[in-house]
This record gives structure tokens, sequence and C-alpha cells, in this order.
């Protein structure tokens, strides 16, 4: 039985006596209530920010760079320089500095880790201003580019309070744990803060673990590039001490700053009114313990390590194995790096520099000599 697909109107119809046709009333329809829109308000622990202290950060080490080259005045106080159109700012030779840098002895002047400065000199604040120096144009390149990757991607998610602390703290944590283990060479660079900032994206990963799609890939992505980076450490004339240090004290550092509350806790702050479920505690409790146990290990650490420094422990003595985490000898190089010394002796212009590690005597012929021109002259001859 066929069925009429034409849709049915209700009438409801009058008879009038005075005429056989039937007219519709139309029917009253109640009015329809549209439901408000729900406006959600902006989840302040997830927002973007804009990074800026990071690429400020950059500029701070390259200015920090130029400065020292200028103060380096290689002209003036080396026999020969690279790229000489530089004028001040020219280079050591590759022989003295394979980076593209100033001396070792200018870099010393500018705030360089030189733990007997530390320590006898009490000259304490070079723990933190040797972050901001480099050994050269090549040196600061590798670790501002590594910088810029690791570290915009942090300030986006966390802020730059939080990451700007996990910085500086970082670094200060490397340059103690260097300072305790090699106490020969002087040190520079900001690889301990940026193996700071990987160690606190670890943590990061671990203590918001549940928050995280596809975590275990990330989680194994982030081991293979700190192990890579740390491998490398064992190369001669690379202090992996630093990075050792700055990447446990940022490790313990991101369980501490870059906490998120859990995801249930802040979709009923945030849901709109009307909205009830169970309530839920803003923190997991493994979150709760991990940020208590590494601030705890975290204070003692860092204390324990600056009162070893400052009574002038040397770190080697109470761990005879530990300098082969920052070389490896094998038959392709040495990890002996102490630093140059040399006696020199003048007549007129005839320059005798003997280098006392190899015992190997050169003659140069300058007239009035500086004490840094012998120095760059005793640092080419023993390298």
């Amino acid at each position: 039985m066929a069925t009429d697909p034409s849709p049915q109107i209700q009438t409801r119809a009058n008879s009038r006596r005075t005429s056989n046709l039937i007219h519709p009333v139309d029917v009253e329809t109640p009015p329809v209530r549209t439901p408000s829109p729900i406006v959600y308000r902006e989840i302040k622990h997830f927002k973007k920010w804009v990074p800026w202290l990071i690429p400020a950060f950059v500029v701070a080490n390259t200015v920090m760079l130029i400065i020292t080259m200028y103060v380096n005045n290689c002209p003036k106080n080396s026999v020969s320089c690279i790229a000489d159109f530089l004028g001040r700012f020219s280079f050591q030779p590759f022989k003295e500095n394979p980076l593209l840098g100033p001396s070792s002895f200018t870099l010393q002047k500018m705030g360089a880790l030189d733990v007997k400065k530390v320590v006898d000199g009490h000259q304490g604040w070079r723990l933190i201003t040797c972050n901001w120096l480099h050994g050269g144009v090549f040196h600061l390149l590798a670790n501002m580019l590594s910088l810029l990757v690791i570290g915009i991607r942090l300030e986006r998610e966390f802020g730059f309070i939080r990451v700007g602390l996990l910085y500086i703290i970082s670094g200060f944590g490397g340059s103690l744990l260097s300072a305790l283990f090699i106490q020969s060479n002087i040190s520079v660079g900001a690889s301990g803060a940026l193996f700071g900032l990987l160690g606190a994206m670890l943590s990061e990963l671990i203590t918001n673990w549940t928050i995280y799609a596809n975590k275990v890939a990330a989680f194994v992505t982030l081991l293979v590039i700190i192990a890579i980076n740390l491998a490398v450490g064992i190369l001669p004339h690379v202090d992996n001490f630093a990075h050792i240090g700055g990447f446990l004290t940022g490790f313990l550092l991101g369980f501490v700053f870059l906490v998120r509350p859990q995801f249930g806790w802040v979709s009923q702050r945030y849901a709109p009114p009307g909205y009830s479920s169970s309530a839920k505690p803003k923190f997991k409790t493994y979150q709760c313990v991990l940020w208590i146990v590494s601030l705890i290990l975290l204070i003692v650490g860092l204390t324990l390590g600056l009162v070893m420094l400052l009574r002038g422990v040397d770190a080697n003595d109470h761990c005879s194995w530990c300098h082969y985490l920052s070389c490896v000898p094998t038959s392709r190089w040495s990890c002996n790096t102490e630093p140059a010394y040399c006696s020199s002796t003048q007549l007129g212009s005839q320059v005798n520099v003997t280098c006392s590690t190899s015992g190997k005597t050169t003659t140069y012929f300058l007239p009035s000599a500086s004490s840094s021109q012998i120095q760059s002259l005793c640092s080419q001859q023993c390298s």
C-alpha cells in the first residue's frame, strides 16, 4: 500500500452556515527556546608564550664574544693572526685556537672558569660568567643554534621566568661539577646550561606523562639525543663534566619548575556553570613526590658541591675512574690537556721559547716582545 510522502498539516476548521467552504485557522505554536552558547575561558595553564628571552640570550652571548675579541686585540698581542683585515677583531692562529677565537689569556681576563682564582682569589662569580663566554666563532655557533632549537620550544610552553631560571641555575651546576674535576684548565661556554634544558625536557615528559600522546616515542627520541650529545663529550678538549653537571641540575629542576596540573583538575576548573563532577586534586601524587625529592636533592647537591670547591677539594682524589667521563684516551688522541708552560730568554730582538712539556725550543725575532706575545708563542709551541 503506497503512502503519501507529503507532510501532514494539522488544521482547525470552523464550519460557517453561510458557506460550504472550510477555512483553515493558523495553529499557535509555542516559542522555541534556543540554548545560549557555552563560553569556555582560556586555560592559562596551557597557553602559549611569546619567546623573547632565549633570543635575548643568543644576542648577549654574541655581544660577549665581540667584546672579548676587541679586548683580545690579536695584532697587538700576537705574532700572527687570522683574518687580519678585521683589525683588532682578528683571530688567534689555528694552532693556538682552532675555534676562531681569542687567546686563553683573554678568556681568563674576561671571566673564564679558573679554579685557582675561584678558590684562592675568592672569585666565585666566575662560576656564572664563564657560561656567557665562548672559545670562538665555531663554539658560539654550535651552542647558539642548539639553544634556539631547544630553548624557544620550552619558553613557548612554560614562559620566560621558569626557563630563564632553569638556564642560569643549570649553567651554575655545570660549572660547579666541572670545577670539582677539571682544575688545571680554564673552561668557558654555555654547554652546561644547554644540557640543563635537555635534562628539563626529559623530566618534564616524565612528570607530565599522563597528558602526552605518543609519549613513548618522544621519550626514546629524547634519550637518544641526550646520549649522543654526552657521547661527544668523551672527546679531548670537551668539558663533559659541565655537560653532566648541567644535565643533572636541569633534570631535577624540571620536576620543580615544569610540572603541569593534571588535565581533570584543569577541566573542572574551567568548566561552564552547572557542570558537576567529583573534585580532583591539582597534581597527582607521583608529581608531588618527585617535586619534593628533586628539590631536596638539588639544594643538598649544589650546597655540598660549593662547600667542597671552596675548601679546595679535588674530586678526582675520591673517584679514580671519573676522569673517563670527560675523555677516553685512544690511539688517535690523548687526554693530556695540561696548560702550556714555557721558559723564554730574550737577547735584543731574538726570543727563545722552550716548551716545558715537550722540551721543544724555537727562536723568534721580535723587537721588544711583550709578555702576551710570548704567551701566545708558548701556546703555539706546546700545541
